[in-house]
């Protein structure tokens, strides 16, 4: 579901504010429970500010404040347009999904405001520059030389359940290693997908280079730049003839504020490209049929965004979700709300609290495209759609439903 919208025609000029002091920016990361990441994201901020000459917020998806709603509604009082720059490394579920979500709301909350959506980070020749520049500093620090000696490189990332995000990775190794003198660029992953970091690393000894650079596809240091450096001190003590190191994350280098100018302006003028040719959300992709379309696509994103919670135990993993057997998305949106849906969202909601039986969440959304058959209520992950719900449904909708997974189904207006 991406909001790149399209460029201007021929014989349009994108509109533009006449002043910069009439813009602003809102810097968007994903949000951590380690505010050392959060304090990376102002920083940036801070940062392009200077750089750009012009109104520089930060805002964060999700465990983190404020969040994006928060962060536009302060910024819209004091300028006429603004930007959304996202500081994701690729295009996953939160740029094609969560971003353009929120933004919509933004439109809705305050008409008197232009937002632009820019893309993510992506595949930037700046970016592909720093990395060079991490790996020379591993080099030097394990005493090798590329030009002389057998360097391989292992190219670690996150890791996505999107295949376009982690195709992206495989891109960027391939231009890394062009015009270099590494013997190898491998992409490699921390998590999620294949093939992990510790696969990539014993399949590079068999090739028995001099050395090995590991390289964190990361903003900042944190749990899973963490787990990378302790994988190649493993790597290192398991292969004593291989000198192996990880070098450090991204930063706050100044080329990653060349690639947020460019996103910023390609934005601004309304010229974002997406790959919308290999997005799971676009096309059918064997292996991801159940991922493609809007609705889906909304509904998970909704899921997402709802079902993280704090955990103790944050070290062992930091991306926990802590999420109900079913989520409950009530659309009020304008002609859902006329027709009684904030009544129908609180009786629900009072149903589930008074229910020992289910475990759910339930939820606003905004428009869910059936507009005149509301109040609408989408159940997920059954994908059930109920239509022209009244608040006296909503108890069979709990009981039935929610409490006994038995589906309703004189109010079935759809199903995923």
């Amino acid at each position: 579901m991406s909001d790149a919208p399209p460029g201007p025609s021929p014989t349009e000029s994108p509109e533009l504010p006449d002043r910069l002091d009439d813009e602003a920016i809102l810097l968007v990361g994903h949000g951590s429970r380690r505010e050392k990441s959060n304090e990376q994201v102002r920083e940036l901020a801070v940062m392009l500010e200077e750089r750009l000459g012009i109104p520089v917020d930060a805002g964060f998806l999700e465990l983190a404040e404020p969040a994006i709603p928060e962060a536009l509604g302060g910024l819209v009082p004091s300028v006429s347009q603004v930007t959304v720059v996202q500081l994701s490394l690729f295009a996953a579920s939160h740029v094609k999904n969560d971003v353009p979500l929120a933004v919509d709301q933004a439109r809705t909350d305050h008409p008197e405001a232009t937002f632009h959506v820019g893309g993510h980070l992506g595949v930037h020749p700046a970016l592909v520059d720093l990395l060079d520049d991490r790996a020379a500093a591993v080099e030097a620090e394990l005493g090798v030389d590329r030009s002389c000696d057998d360097v391989a490189v292992a190219l670690c990332a996150r890791g996505s359940s999107d295949p376009d995000a982690n195709a992206d990775v495989h891109k960027l190794a391939r231009l890394l290693h062009e015009g270099r003198e590494f013997t190898r660029v491998d992409p490699t992953f921390i998590g999620v997908t294949e093939p992990t970091l510790s696969e990539t690393l014993h399949r590079t000894a068999k090739s028995r280079p001099d050395a090995v650079v590991v390289l964190p596809y990361m903003l900042g240091d944190g749990v899973l730049t963490g787990r990378i450096r302790d994988g190649a001190d493993e790597f290192d003590a398991d292969y004593p003839y291989v000198d192996a190191a990880a070098g450090d994350p991204l930063g706050t280098d100044d080329r990653l504020l060349d690639t947020l100018g460019d996103r910023w302006q390609a934005a601004r003028t309304d010229s974002v490209e997406m790959s919308c040719d290999t997005c799971k959300y676009k096309v059918e992709l064997d292996g991801y049929e159940r991922d493609v379309g809007g609705a889906r696509a909304q509904l998970r994103a909704l899921t997402h965004l709802e079902t993280h919670a704090d955990r103790e135990d944050v070290d062992d993993d930091p991306h926990v979700h802590d999420h109900p057997d079913k989520h409950v998305a009530v659309c009020t949106n304008t002609t859902c709300a006329a027709d009684g849906a904030p009544a129908v969202l609180e009786r629900l909601r009072q149903g589930v609290r008074d229910s020992d039986a289910c475990d759910a969440r339930v939820t606003r959304t905004s428009c869910l495209g059936r507009c005149g058959d509301g109040p609408i209520v989408a159940v997920y992950p059954d994908g059930v759609w109920y239509g022209d719900v009244d608040p006296e449904d909503a108890e069979r909708v709990v009981g039935d439903h929610l409490d006994r997974d038995r589906i309703v189904s004189d109010l079935v207006d759809g199903t995923l």
